[in-house]
């Protein structure tokens, strides 16, 4: 059954939202489950990665139901459910839908967006307003529908974490107003906070009617006469420009306790600081039912809310008394999960390989944890093959294979660094990888 099942499928429950580049997207979603070596797999979108305890819970009852009762994290913080009977499609969505995670069939592949997950913890303003405002905006547009599953928008606390990930859209908080950026655009321009999430949604709108012609997914698609006029339409709309480029690399937030300044926003001045979050990495994104478990559990006795980053980890806000937090670390580090920075595990990354897809040349997942060693001061991902599915972004360590080896580079945002290539020798292989990333 499985074998006769074409690479994106959509699901007896697929309604509206259809995408004009017909056949292209094959971007997998909830609605549109994709062929995979392992079996189905569906993409859950988890705007901003929030999720409560309640909503965790549903997601590991249908990974346990339908699939292989593992979650899967993704460069985007959705997440992924694997090992999927092909046939089940339509009461998985039902299921999804009945806990919330799907408020739109219309748009469910259409809710990316990303946020600075340690937004509001740290002395950083909040982005609730904002996300709730744009997924809401984003679902009741039939415009919006018609984006691709690659499009993506990112809000960004100030701190310029998730700015750098490349989002099509991107609002920045900046005191009482937000700069809105298009693409990779240098020049941003300042709206007021309470109109960001409806100055975004018109931005992805405008894009969509740019793109009617070219076909293109995603900004950085556009030819460049395209998007010059679209970024000058949305200019001549938008408030004042603002000459701020788009950070180059994007810091991931450190495992371990995330602190803050006592007390409300008033007193943000604060010396004193209080645990007000856990911030934990997950080895190649991949969690047992055990963990998920674990965190979930930890959410509901704290804040009742999880956090997955665009870094495979999660944000656990508290807040916490420090006993309470000390306590929670070594309870997660135990289940195998990353609590401190000096973890050889920190920074490692790996597409899913094989034998879970029939592209990838190579077991990517046991090659990188044979390869693990001394922390690294750049993150390293592994692919199985050219497509490099879920790498990073900014500064990073690409590890490819190809028929003639592992193929090692240094990527720089745009630029790479001539690479070097390993054949059969995993010591080797180990070495050349730790000197890149040191």
């Amino acid at each position: 059954m499985l074998a006769a099942m074409p690479d994106s499928a959509p699901s007896p429950l697929s309604a509206g939202g259809v995408s004009p580049r017909s056949g292209g997207d094959a971007c997998p979603g909830t609605l549109r489950l994709h062929r995979a070596d392992d079996g189905a797999l569906a993409r859950v979108r988890i705007p901003g990665g929030v999720l409560s305890a309640e909503r965790a819970d549903a997601l590991l009852a249908v990974a346990d139901r339908f699939g292989d009762g593992e979650l899967h994290l993704t460069s985007r913080g959705n997440v992924q459910l694997r090992g999927l009977d092909a046939r089940c499609g339509g009461e998985l969505a039902g299921l999804l839908t009945a806990a919330g995670l799907l408020p739109s069939a219309a748009h469910e592949r259409a809710r990316n967006i990303v946020a600075s997950p340690l937004a509001g913890l740290d002395g950083s303003p909040a982005l609730g307003p904002w996300l709730t405002g744009l997924d809401g905006l984003v679902c009741g547009s039939a415009a919006a529908a018609s984006l691709s599953g690659r499009f993506l928008f990112a809000l960004d606390d100030g701190r310029g974490d998730v700015d750098a990930l490349g989002a099509d859209v991107t609002l920045i908080a900046e005191g009482p107003d937000a700069l809105l950026r298009i693409g990779a655009e240098d020049t941003v321009f300042r709206v007021p906070a309470t109109d960001a999430p409806r100055a975004a949604l018109l931005a992805a709108e405008a894009f969509l009617r740019a793109a009617a012609d070219s076909g293109a997914w995603r900004v950085k698609d556009l030819p460049d006469g395209v998007r010059a006029e679209l970024v000058h339409a949305i200019g001549s709309t938008a408030g004042e420009p603002v000459h701020r480029p788009r950070p180059r690399t994007a810091k991931a937030p450190a495992p371990g306790l995330v602190t803050g300044p006592h007390g409300n926003a008033a007193a943000a001045t604060a010396t004193t600081t209080t645990v007000t979050a856990l911030c934990v990495d997950v080895p190649l994104g991949q969690l047992t039912p055990a963990q998920w478990r674990l965190l979930t559990g930890t959410a509901r006795r704290y804040g009742n809310e999880l956090r997955l980053t665009p870094w495979r980890s999660i944000v656990v806000p508290g807040p916490f008394d420090e006993g309470g937090a000390a306590e929670a670390l070594r309870t997660l580090a135990a289940a195998g999960l990353i609590t401190a920075p000096e973890s050889p595990w920190t920074g490692v990354g790996a597409c899913i390989g094989h034998p879970g897809c029939a592209k990838s040349l190579s077991d990517v997942r046991a090659e990188a944890g044979a390869a693990v060693g001394p922390v690294g001061r750049l993150p390293v991902y592994w692919s199985g093959c050219e497509r490099r599915c879920g790498h990073p972004h900014g500064e990073w360590i690409d590890v490819v294979v190809t028929p003639e080896g592992h193929r090692i580079a240094h990527v720089r945002g745009d630029r790479r660094d001539p690479p070097a290539t390993v054949r059969n020798d995993p010591a080797a292989l180990a070495a050349t990888v730790a000197a890149a990333r040191a």
